[in-house]
């Protein structure tokens, strides 16, 4: 049986095609305070556990406007170990992510949020958990440190909504803290707020997925970037996950379903007009039934329709072109 100690043993080192075993990716947007304090935490996590893979520690300055790109570069400068990938502008997490992971060479990927609740001491657990065969490793949050109505709570029905839609269950879809075989990454392309999406996508390329407590803290220092606003976000994008993973190869299913939605009613609305024509003896002009339907559902179904096939237009022109959804200003240390 495995002993508490055995837990924390590195994974063995890489004989891959990749140039380093390990890569940290750590997005982060006006974390002045917490840049600095994190990469030493998880300098001293390399050294101690991890002594015997060839890492390397990537921070993604997603466009900060405070100190965070002057900090990260005077860090830089005397340590070779970090990686700085800097962004023009603020193109939001999951596009720094991208960016990360781009730029990453570790055989084995670890996403760390940069605001310091994330503990980098459970990077050994996560990728020894990795060791075993698994191809990504999403954490746990035990005892998270957030506000329950405005952070757990919403967390929790998120959780619960994204699990029942996609099918792939996990408890804690929010946890930045996760780790990737580079496999599992290669292919994946994410937009909007889609990078909590990743062990979805994973899924369906057949990678087998687990699930680790791993520790939280409060954030100690700065403004948390999270808002009510992301569920609204997120429940869109969970939409487009959805359609695409069902729909992107015969989106007449969806177009056929709202055609006869819509024309069921149309026909419906009508037949009830000219029953009360002949009927009551009421116009068609004395009543806003036929216009009302045809105004209202007419404009939804040609929204509706117009944003799939958006979306779809979109992933086309990206991937044909082989354009990223971010803009780098410059790097460091690459």
């Amino acid at each position: 049986m495995q002993s508490e100690a055995d837990a924390f043993l590195p994974v063995r080192p890489a004989t891959s095609e990749r140039e380093l075993d390990l890569s940290i990716v750590i997005p982060v947007y006006n974390e002045e305070a917490n840049v600095a304090p994190l990469f030493d935490v998880i300098l001293d996590v390399l050294r101690e556990h991890l002594g015997n893979l060839r890492s390397e520690v990537i921070f993604v300055n997603d466009g900060s406007r405070d100190r965070t790109e002057e900090i990260l570069k005077a860090i830089a400068h005397r340590d070779h170990h970090l990686k700085v990938v800097n962004l023009a502008r603020n193109a939001g997490q999951t596009a720094a992510l991208m960016a990360g992971f781009h730029h990453a060479r570790g055989r084995f990927i670890v996403v760390l949020d940069g605001d310091r609740q994330n503990d980098p001491n459970d990077i050994p657990r996560v990728l020894a958990k990795l060791d075993e065969g698994y191809d990504v490793v999403s954490g746990i949050r035990a005892k998270r440190q957030d506000h329950f109505l405005t952070r757990r709570l919403p967390s929790i029905l998120a959780n619960r909504l994204i699990s029942a839609v996609s099918g792939v269950r996990l408890r804690d879809y929010g946890c930045s803290l996760k780790a990737y075989r580079w496999e599992v990454l290669q292919h994946v392309r994410l937009y909007g707020e889609m990078h909590r999406f990743i062990p979805i996508y994973a899924a369906w390329q057949g990678a087998r997925i687990a699930e680790l407590h791993v520790q939280h803290h409060a954030r100690t220092a700065g403004k948390s970037k999270y808002g009510l606003l992301r569920i609204f976000k997120v429940s869109l994008d969970l939409c487009v996950v959805t359609f695409i993973d069902r729909f992107a190869t015969k989106p007449i299913y969806v177009f056929g379903a709202f055609g006869v939605i819509g024309m069921g009613f149309g026909i419906a609305c009508l037949a009830l007009a000219l029953y009360w024509r002949l009927v009551d003896g009421l116009y068609l002009i004395q009543t806003p039934l036929p216009l009302l339907a045809a105004v209202t559902f007419s404009l939804g179904i040609v929204a509706i329709l117009m944003g799939l096939l958006a979306e779809i237009t979109s992933r086309t022109w990206f991937e044909s072109q082989n354009k990223q959804v971010y803009i780098i200003k410059n790097v460091i240390n690459f």
